[in-house]
């Protein structure tokens, strides 16, 4: 009798924990349900966003990622940087680079144009190609300017220089950032041996002035 009752007892008890159980997980679902997932990120670049000359943990991608997150962002900074690409490069891998499906996109590209001399007419087609598809798909964009170097001439680097300001002007909702390089650029403390890509001192430079710019873009998305 005695063993019987235990049985029910501890059936009891088992099925009290079992009810317990059941009672607390919807809270716990709706806890779970309330963290949103990361944003996901790309950037779209040449060798400026591919780390060129330095550790990986030391590219703009990742520095930027870990300011964003220092701030409380739930942000992953997808690197779609290849060096030595030109906005047609950037263009006819776009589709690619979209299979990660971001929830924004900074297009950073056109400093290798500057450096070859390419027409700005075919630099600006590019983009606007590149920004024409982000909005077809609803993907925010941050289009980030760029300079041509002094040494081809006054008239190359104003309408080099232009093709940033039309995009901005047919693309209102776009965030624009002027000039990637911002405060680096020409500052030989700021960048590697060649004057051209930034040491790590520079990439921290270029996170500080350009991370209002993202956050900016980055409320912009919705993550699905």
């Amino acid at each position: 009798m005695r063993a019987r009752l235990g049985r029910r007892g501890l059936l009891g008890r088992g099925a009290g924990v079992s009810v317990l159980c059941l009672a607390g997980f919807p809270a716990l679902l709706r806890s779970a349900q309330a963290q949103p997932r990361p944003l996901k990120l790309l950037m779209l670049g040449d060798s400026i966003t591919a780390a060129y000359g330095l550790a990986k943990s030391d590219g703009l991608p990742a520095k930027l990622e870990a300011a964003l997150k220092a701030k409380g962002g739930a942000v992953t900074v997808i690197d779609a940087g290849v060096s030595g690409d030109t906005t047609a490069g950037g263009r006819s891998r776009l589709e690619w680079s979209l299979a990660d499906k971001p929830d924004a996109v900074i297009v950073a590209l056109g400093g290798n144009d500057g450096l070859r001399g390419i027409d700005p007419r075919n630099s600006e087609a590019n983009l606007r190609a590149i920004l024409e598809a982000l909005k077809a798909r609803n993907i925010p964009a941050m289009i980030a300017g760029m300079l041509a170097p002094p040494n081809l001439g006054a008239d190359y680097g104003r309408e080099f220089a232009a093709v940033f300001q039309t995009l901005h002007r047919d693309f209102p909702d776009a965030v624009f950032y002027p000039f990637l390089l911002d405060g680096v650029a020409g500052e030989a403390t700021l960048n590697q041996p060649d004057r051209i890509h930034p040491n790590p001192q520079g990439v921290e430079e270029m996170v500080r002035r350009m991370t209002p710019a993202v956050e900016d873009l980055l409320s912009k998305a919705r993550p699905a």
